[in-house]
């Protein structure tokens, strides 16, 4: 029944709905059209019906998408027509689109304006240019401020299905089937009494005991009391469920009973706290949010399997979850005696969050995009900062659909139309074009209407304020805004963009030759820019492009870098790299300081980190009188074990050009008080030796370029021995000095490779490097393969295991160890599933004042993530990227050529890199 209510003019007064407008008034109910899974409607056919029987008329748009069929709406006296332009109220769910709105009308949605939502804005304007009056469902609230028109209870319904759902894929990722399999997602139940029939399924026999004992208690956490809270725990309540107090959730969650779920509500004061003496003021809360935070991810998350969270966040209040508190929450929990193969532990407590609330960047701080019904799960790995489209993996299980209603469509209307049909009346017995200070509105209904007659109503006007406002600072966000060229695609890049990316406030483009590595990465970062190009080739473009960015960061082979800096130099652009400080770029570093730039070399793995933890540690012996009388550093990025079997023990997780080309490098170092040289072209591959600090790994290692012109960077001119090399496993470079002979790794230009030149088959550039003529018969080629490489067997299988005396055709590439690198990225990539490592050894040797020697051994060992980062990425791309916004934020801000060697540039760095999964360790050996 309709509320009464009457004009105040002494035109006409309106009680239930015996007294009748000048007119008949009608009303229309659009079609959904903002996408494919909107199938509500704001009335239900039995509100239509008692429209009708009161003398309104009712339009329906026809939709085949909409639940409720057609036939029902004309059987409650609906009329199903296209055009609705007679019409004096459109009421819908969702906005419509621009160009579907009809000049001077009165119209009721979801329009997501009242924030000034930029998404939204041509709307509004096109609200106001066609003088609509609009009202809002959002802002229909009573005098406690509490919405009286929503959706709220059914997004908690479907959104708790939903996450049941997950929750069962979940846990059969991890090793164990579960009843909560036997539950779909809301869409795939007629209605919700088959949903809470699949739930109490499904609870039937977690009360039997049939949940597997190793994934112990499951408890689930209800932020909110509102409606969405409550409908979440009305589909819960299905479940044979307890609901305990948040202080009692930690005592369950250890040693409840398996055959029931636990549940708990979360409200404010359980959790918020003042900062200065840990107390809770709700009032003083409501004035001062800021001074409070959260003990959420302390005091209830690590006792929490399932959160659902139906909280908006507001600024300056405190957060349930930041990535930190992620991180710290999926730290894996030691294995129970009793746990097996077959019948594992969860690898941490937390395991899924269902954020109904859907508010990207709110309470759950990582909850940065919202999934949808398509595609309702995504893993947070909070250690690498990345979401992926799976349940499978590490991280935590997210589902945050943002349009959960419109999986149980026909309720979710009929409980909406219920409680909006009080104030339809007074709504559709006006006329958009008339004045609204002309309308008897209830207050609910007046302070709901957004625009009218052209103009923002004084209750919104703050709306162009804000727009203004956030134009303004947008305007000065651009003109501050930090501009990144990043020169490269591969593997190194992925961390580097993640890092950049986190802040808003850093453009990137991204420059690459490699166009399918490119597309890849603008479908993980969108807001990065692409430019495909060969920088090397085209000199001017590349010029153009640094000029208009603040820094430039080269993952480039290092023999570009000298022409990456030229223009660096050129364009007084600061410049970042990973590789070698090489002579050639020594060369310029009069001009970078005329410049006034700032150039940053070896700033990855090795070299880098392990400059940074060398410093580290001879900084500190030197704060007690320590002299360093040795200094050992072997590294090396290599497969996993149980990866490496193939002939080079070797898989390709950076540079491969980079990697053959280091084979062939001359390498300087001191042992003993001696100076050790050995000359390039192939010799370094003689000088391996086997390293058994890992005796398990079955190591090799070589020297590595110039050690001694450490000593006096390093301040370690005391020591006697001064060695940096590569590690590989044992075989490996046995294997490439197989190559070497046959003059597979020559860097110089071989023109009849070029992409210009008619191709050039494997079989025929090995007749051609060992001197015999084509056509050739396989034995003839083999054997003069065999005699190249003085009768080694194992050499001349991993050139057959290669297909290198095949048919293939070869790579086009400026020279030969350009084409192999790009054959061996096609032969040795890492398979899915597979993940690489990264070994580092320090060894440093000290002579205290006092005359005792001391061993300090630095071990990093990184590995991979199967379905995130490779090891080599990760601990190159992040200190690279880690130094770059140094350089953007003024954290380094020394003029010419810098290498990690001082404390305010190595300090940060190596704490910022904890933060991102790369963890060292540090023992000592004292020596009497």
């Amino acid at each position: 029944m309709l509320r009464a209510f009457s004009h105040t003019n002494g035109r006409c007064a309106f009680h239930h709905a015996k007294c009748w407008h000048h007119r008949k008034s009608v009303l229309a109910i659009r079609r959904e059209d903002v996408n494919a899974w909107e199938r509500r409607a704001p009335l239900a056919p039995k509100h239509v019906k008692e429209l009708t029987q009161m003398g309104y008329k009712v339009l329906v748009q026809p939709s085949n998408r909409r639940a409720i069929h057609e036939k029902d709406y004309i059987k409650a006296g609906g009329i199903i027509q296209e055009d609705i332009s007679e019409a004096s109220l459109i009421v819908g769910v969702k906005r419509p689109p621009e160009d579907k709105l009809i000049p001077k009308k009165n119209y009721a949605f979801f329009s997501h304006t009242i924030k000034a939502q930029e998404a939204n804005m041509p709307l509004l304007d096109e609200i106001l240019r066609q003088e609509i009056r609009l009202f809002d469902y959002e802002k229909m609230v009573d005098h406690k401020g509490m919405r009286v028109v929503a959706f709220g209870k059914w997004a908690g319904v479907a959104g708790m299905i939903n996450i049941l759902h997950g929750l069962g894929l979940r846990f059969l990722a991890l090793g164990h089937h579960t009843p909560f399999m036997h539950i779909g997602m809301a869409h795939n139940y007629r209605n919700s009494s088959q949903a809470v029939q699949a739930v109490r399924d499904a609870g039937y026999e977690i009360s039997l005991g049939l949940m597997p004992k190793s994934v112990g208690p499951l408890t689930f956490v209800f932020t909110g009391t509102g409606n969405v809270s409550k409908g979440a725990q009305e589909m819960f309540n299905a479940l044979p469920c307890e609901f305990v107090e948040p202080h009692e959730l930690k005592e369950v969650s250890r040693s409840g009973d398996l055959r029931k779920v636990y549940g708990t509500v979360l409200s404010r004061h359980h959790h918020l706290v003042r900062k200065r003496d840990g107390l809770y003021d709700p009032v003083d809360y409501d004035k001062h949010p800021e001074l409070y935070t959260s003990r959420f991810s302390t005091d209830i998350a690590p006792y929490t399997t399932c959160l659902i969270n139906g909280i908006y966040w507001e600024q300056h209040t405190p957060r349930l979850l930041s990535r930190q508190d992620a991180q710290k929450l999926l730290v894996p929990v030691r294995s129970a005696a009793g746990a097996t193969e077959g019948c594992p532990e969860l690898p941490h407590k937390l395991l899924a969050i269902c954020d109904i609330s859907a508010d990207t960047g709110g309470s759950i701080e990582f909850m940065t995009e919202c999934t949808t019904i398509d595609s309702p799960f995504c893993m947070y790995d909070a250690d690498q900062h990345i979401i992926h489209d799976s349940v499978e993996g590490s991280g935590i299980l997210m589902c945050s659909i943002d349009n959960l209603p419109a999986q149980l469509p026909i309720e979710a209307t009929e409980y909406f139309g219920d409680m909006l049909f009080p104030y339809i009346e007074e709504m559709l017995l006006s006329e958009g074009s008339e004045p609204l200070e002309s309308q008897n509105y209830s207050s609910i209904v007046r302070d709901a209407v957004i625009a009218s007659n052209g103009s923002l109503t004084a209750k919104y006007e703050y709306i162009q304020k804000l727009r203004e406002s956030r134009e303004y600072a947008q305007s000065l966000k651009m003109s501050n805004k930090k501009r990144v060229l990043l020169l490269g695609s591969g593997y190194v890049s992925g961390p580097v963009l993640e890092y950049l990316t986190r802040d808003s406030n850093v453009d990137i483009t991204v420059a690459s030759v490699m166009k399918e590595q490119l597309e890849q990465l603008m479908k993980k970062y969108s807001t990065v820019t692409s430019v495909h190009i060969d920088v090397i080739k085209h000199e001017e473009k590349l010029s153009s492009l640094v000029k208009k960015h603040d820094l430039v960061i080269s993952l480039l082979p290092y023999s570009a870098h000298p022409l990456v800096a030229k223009k660096c130099i050129d364009n007084k652009v600061n410049l970042v790299t990973a590789s070698y400080l090489t002579p050639a770029m020594k060369e310029l570093q009069e001009s970078i300081e005329a410049a006034g730039i700032t150039v940053i070399s070896e700033m990855g793995l090795d070299p880098g980190l392990d400059h940074m933890l060398a410093m580290e540690c001879i900084d500190k012996a030197k704060e007690v009188g320590a002299t360093v009388v040795s200094y050992t550093s072997f590294c090396g990025g290599l497969p996993a074990p149980e990866h490496s079997d193939n002939p080079l023990r070797y898989k390709f997780s950076w540079s491969p050009q980079g990697v053959l080309l280091n084979t062939v490098q001359s390498a300087t170092y001191l042992k003993n008080g001696e100076i050790i040289n050995i000359p390039a072209g192939g010799a370094l591959l003689d000088s391996v030796t086997p390293m058994d600090f890992f005796p398990g790994l079955n190591l090799e290692g070589f020297p590595n370029r110039d050690s001694t012109k450490y000593a006096e960077p390093y301040g370690i001119q005391t020591a006697h021995t001064l060695l940096r090399g590569t590690l590989r496993y044992k075989g490996y470079s046995k294997t490439v000095g197989g190559f070497v002979k046959l003059g597979l790794i020559n860097p110089d230009p071989y023109p009849l490779l070029s992409s210009t030149m008619p191709p050039l088959t494997w079989k025929e550039l090995m007749c051609k490097l060992v001197g015999i003529k084509l056509p050739a018969e396989y034995h003839v080629l083999k054997e003069a393969v065999f005699s190249k490489l003085e009768k080694d067997k194992s050499q001349l299988e991993a050139v057959e295991w290669l297909g290198l005396l095949g048919d293939e055709p070869v790579p086009a590439a400026d020279s030969i160890v350009g084409a192999l690198a790009k054959h061996m990225e096609m032969k040795l990539p890492f398979g899915t599933g597979e993940r690489d490592m990264i070994v580092m050894r320090n060894e440093i040797g000290l002579r205290h004042p006092s005359g005792h020697l001391e061993d300090k051994f630095i071990d990093l060992v990184v590995y991979g993530d199967n379905k995130g980062y490779s090891a080599m990425a990760k601990t190159v791309g992040y200190p690279t990227a880690i130094a770059a916004k140094m350089v953007l934020d003024g954290e380094i801000d020394a003029k010419g050529m810098v290498i990690p060697l001082t404390k305010n540039v190595y300090g940060p760095i190596l704490e910022r890199v904890r933060a991102e999964g790369i963890v060292y360790s540090t023992r000592s050996v004292i020596k009497q």
